[in-house]
Parts: C-alpha cells; structure tokens; sequence
C-alpha cells in the first residue's frame, strides 16, 4: 500500500485502493524523548475514534467505515475531493453560492446527528469535513479527540482556534460544537478563517493567528458579518443563541427555504 499526503497529527493514511484508505496511528519518532508516550496516545485515538464511528453506525454525512484494519488501524471510504478546507483554498473564486449553501447545511447536519447519540466531536475544523461525489457533498471525519459519555470515551482533545469559544468551561459540550460550527459556516461562506483573508495559515504563521484570534473571542469580538450570506446563523452560533446543533440545522433551512433553495 501507498502512503497518501494526507496530514494527520496523530495518524497515517494509506491507499488500500480506489475506494478505501487505511488510517493507522502515526509512529513517533524514535528520538523524541518521548516518543513512547506519544505512540500510546496515537494508538488511543484510534481506538476511541473506531468505537465512536462504529456505534454511530451509517449517515449519509459521516464518512462510511469500512470496518477495522489488522489491530490497531481503521478502513474508511476515500474523498474524491480531499478536505474542504483545502478546496477552499484552491477554488474558493469558483465556489457558487448554491453549493456554500449546501454545505452549510451539511456541515451542521452531522453534529445534530452525533449529539443526538450522545456524542460530541470536540474538534470541528474545516480540516475535517471530506468533499465527495461529483455532487461535491461532504462527509465529517477524524473521531480520535471525540467524547461519548455513555460509552466512557473521551478523546481529551478541544478544538483549535478560532474554531473554539475560549469564554467556554475546558470541557467538550455541545455547545463546543456549535461554537465550532459558527466558525466553519463563517469560512465555507466567505471562503477563510474569522479574523484572516486567503487561505488558511501554516506552520508559524498559525500559531501567531491562533493567539490573535483567542484575544478577540475572548474578549467578545467577532468579525463583521453584516454582509456575508447566514450571518445571523453565524452569529448565534458564536453567541450560543442556539441550545442544540439541531436548532442550528433548522435555522439554516429556514434561511434556504426564505431564499427558495
């Protein structure tokens, strides 16, 4: 099998052909003190990630599992597409509104899911939405940082910012997500990250924006939305105006049927 250039923190992704990709947990280098360490957590991740998407079972928005791969690893269906944030970044002038629409939609209808059964992604990012089919829909992924209560597993991950609310108890709750959400919908509309214009910042760059973007939600202030199609469903988003990811989801089918898509 092929290694894929697919960037996971705690993962490796491998082509197992057209259809499918392994994901195993990443292998630390052997000079990093403490690479023991990190190779046990990598292993955790997907452990909690395949009995997470397992007891999730189908969803037309979640990517398909495949079932386990040999002890540690997983087999999932493969994106024709990539992530959505790198087709952002490489097609955003491109983009009809119709589609951004259609993927707002998508984005939150996963969440309204997974809460539903008692699950919280805690680490919702445009990274981790897959964009498939010629119809370019979307599929959430990556479960490895996720918490489920009832089946006493927790990832212990929160998300990056500016996608987490640092107002917010150091917790994963719902509200985590939706908070999340309000970001993504922000950047699949206007095509980058609160507080940024282009593409997504890399490397050192990322973490001084990261710090930046902290201060502002910290202190309340978000960007001017006034002019960027479902603001008011951004907003209450970030202001946590909505108590549930299913709120959200009818929230925006009220804006789409409002504008008869």
């Amino acid at each position: 099998m092929s290694s894929l250039q697919y960037l996971g923190s705690t993962s490796d992704f491998l082509n197992l052909g057209p259809d499918a990709v392994v994901k195993m947990p990443k292998k630390v280098w052997g000079g990093n003190p403490n690479h023991e360490l990190r190779n046990e957590e990598n292993v955790t991740a997907l452990k909690v990630e395949r009995q997470i998407i397992e007891s999730l079972g189908n969803h037309p928005r979640i990517v398909p599992y495949l079932g386990p791969y040999k002890q540690t690893g997983i087999k999932l269906a493969k994106a024709d597409h990539g992530n959505l944030q790198a087709y952002i970044d490489n097609n955003n002038q491109h983009l009809a509104t119709t589609l951004r629409w259609k993927w707002v939609l998508q984005a939150a209808e996963p969440i309204a899911y997974l809460h539903s059964q008692g699950v919280i992604h805690s680490d919702l990012r445009p990274e981790n939405y897959l964009v498939h089919s010629a119809e370019c829909d979307l599929w959430l992924c990556d479960f490895g940082g996720s918490m489920c209560e009832k089946l006493g597993l927790d990832g212990g991950h929160l998300p990056d910012d500016p996608f987490y609310d640092p107002r917010l108890p150091w917790e994963s709750t719902p509200a985590t997500d939706i908070f999340s959400l309000g970001s993504i919908l922000y950047t699949i509309m206007t095509g980058h990250w609160p507080f940024r214009t282009g593409p997504a910042p890399r490397g050192a760059e990322k973490d001084a924006f990261m710090e930046e973007a902290n201060k502002f939600f910290a202190a309340g202030q978000f960007p001017d939305i006034s002019n960027v199609p479902g603001g008011k469903v951004i907003k209450g988003c970030w202001d946590h105006t909505y108590s549930s990811a299913d709120e959200v989801v009818k929230a925006i089918r009220l804006e789409m049927a409002r504008m008869s898509m």
